[in-house]
């Protein structure tokens, strides 16, 4: 029986995919479906190439395609067949279509994680109140560019882009052990810096680590919800206390501490997210001095130290940490861009040498080139000169957008100027639906978070974070121009 190739075989000569490579995908699908068994003659290339209309040495290059993934088998003086050690497939009805594109469901049961659904956040075009994401464009770019051609212009190529320390890029680690100890009083060496995607991948190998299905881990009620999915899924049991102007409730804590035992606390003491607010100086050492009492570890996440705009700031937990009991995680995402995935983890080098060792089964290392360019710029002082700029920038549109909001929303929103960081921590009337004001300002041009992500289980803030930081002083401007045209629309 001669198959209708003509019909099954649709070649579409205007795309952008090789026609032999078309040719042997179609003739693999009808293998794999049973249409063409084990052991078949396939036509002679002259002949399938007169039916299709295209060249014979097309046909050739697709036989020959197949012969290499072992679908075909050719057979000297006899012709070419479909390779004879292929199992027996019920054909399958014959598809005249176009081939159709991957499905949408697997084959296969999985369980799907609820600790991971969450919205994915993305960096919003034109007017926006973001997260607090750092401006790119003030982003020392030329100088990267610089030290990426320096870097791949310059030695051996094997050396300097195969394969290199899990650890991250021995300059980056070296610079970075020295500026963290001169901003925030640490006291490191290169070994006790691990270099990561991200404060989210230390964030990962941290609970990964360090806790084990049933622990007990402590967050605020309002915290980042990243930092308890990833206690979650490593089967920990997260335990909330409250946050108030002061930061975290410590007192809450010690009474938690005192009725079962507790792992990990996840704090963000600088500026504490959502809310913005400092962990005042009593209510850091006492945590600390919890975690001796208790010998909990103290996961902080200080994701935006670099920006504070009332003189020198509170130094980490981590700096005055005498029994290595703080993990500090830190990242350049938020001190430069997005797109600049380095983040560190520093604690004792036990801790990250297993961290290193668990670090290689999900990414072996990480971008060698960029942390270079990286450890450059800090080498070089740019990135210094960088923090100083944008620091200036990001503190004079902080005072202009607290400004407008005072004097064009005094009726609408409540907030506490900020001393640092790149959000706004807002209260809106609690007869405003934030969800349906987001939705109106998205329509009228004005990207806003609805501020659902930040509500404790069981509560409504009516709250969101209102970052300024990304956006000029004439686009906080027309920022907050869109937002009260909104809400009075809404009225």
């Amino acid at each position: 029986m001669t198959l209708p190739f003509k019909t099954l075989i649709q070649l579409d000569k205007a795309a952008g995919q090789p026609i032999y490579e078309q040719l042997s995908e179609q003739l693999g699908q009808l293998i794999r479906a049973g249409t063409l068994p084990a052991r078949q003659r396939l036509p002679g290339t002259r002949q399938l190439a007169l039916w299709l209309g295209i060249h014979r040495q097309t046909v050739v290059a697709a036989y020959d395609d197949l012969l290499a993934q072992g679908w075909i088998e050719s057979r000297p003086g006899s012709g070419t067949f479909i390779a004879s050690h292929l199992p027996s497939i019920r054909p399958q009805a014959l598809d005249t279509g176009a081939p159709t594109r991957m499905g949408t469901q697997t084959g296969f049961a999985f369980t799907r994680r609820t600790e991971l659904e969450r919205p994915v956040l993305s960096s919003p075009v034109g007017l926006r109140f973001d997260d607090g994401f750092p401006d790119a464009r003030l982003a020392p770019l030329d100088a990267m560019s610089r030290a990426y051609r320096s870097y791949l212009n310059w030695g051996n190529p094997q050396a300097h882009v195969g394969y290199g320390d899990v650890k991250g890029h021995p300059l980056l680690r070296e610079e970075l052990s020295k500026y963290l100890n001169a901003t925030r009083g640490l006291r490191t060496t290169p070994d006790n810096i691990l270099i990561t995607r991200g404060s989210i991948m230390g964030l990962y190998l941290s609970c990964q680590v360090l806790l084990q299905p049933g622990d007990v881990v402590v967050t605020g009620e309002t915290t980042w919800a990243g930092a308890t999915m990833n206690a979650r899924r490593a089967g920990a049991t997260v335990r909330t206390v409250p946050v108030d102007e002061h930061g975290l409730d410590v007192d809450a804590l010690a009474h938690l501490c005192e009725s079962q035992p507790v792992r990990m606390v996840y704090v963000t003491p600088h500026h504490h997210y959502p809310t913005t607010v400092t962990l005042r100086s009593d209510r850091r050492v006492r945590l600390l001095q919890l975690a001796e009492q208790y010998r909990f570890a103290v996961l902080e996440d200080d994701y935006d130290f670099d920006y504070h705009y009332l003189g020198r700031p509170i130094l980490p937990l981590a700096s005055a940490d005498r029994h290595g009991l703080v993990v500090y995680v830190g990242s350049l995402t938020k001190s430069v861009s997005p797109g600049f995935r380095v983040g560190y983890v520093v604690a004792p080098t036990d801790l990250i040498d297993e961290l290193a060792r668990f670090r290689r089964i999900i990414d072996r290392q990480g971008d060698i080139v960029l942390e270079y360019a990286v450890g450059q710029l800090f080498h070089t002082g740019e990135m210094k000169r960088h923090f100083r700029k944008s620091l200036r920038a990001y503190q004079s549109r902080r005072d202009h957008v607290c400004a407008l909001l005072t004097h064009e929303l005094p009726n609408w929103v409540q907030f506490q100027k900020p001393d640092g960081g790149m959000a706004i921590w807002a209260t809106f009337d609690p007869a405003v639906d934030l969800a349906r004001l987001a939705e109106r300002a998205l329509r009228a041009g004005l990207y806003l978070s609805p501020g659902l992500v930040h509500n404790p289980a069981g509560k409504w803030l009516h709250s969101t974070r209102l970052g300024f930081a990304s956006s000029t002083e004439d686009e906080l401007t027309q920022a907050v121009a869109v937002l009260k045209r909104v809400l009075e629309a809404g009225k």
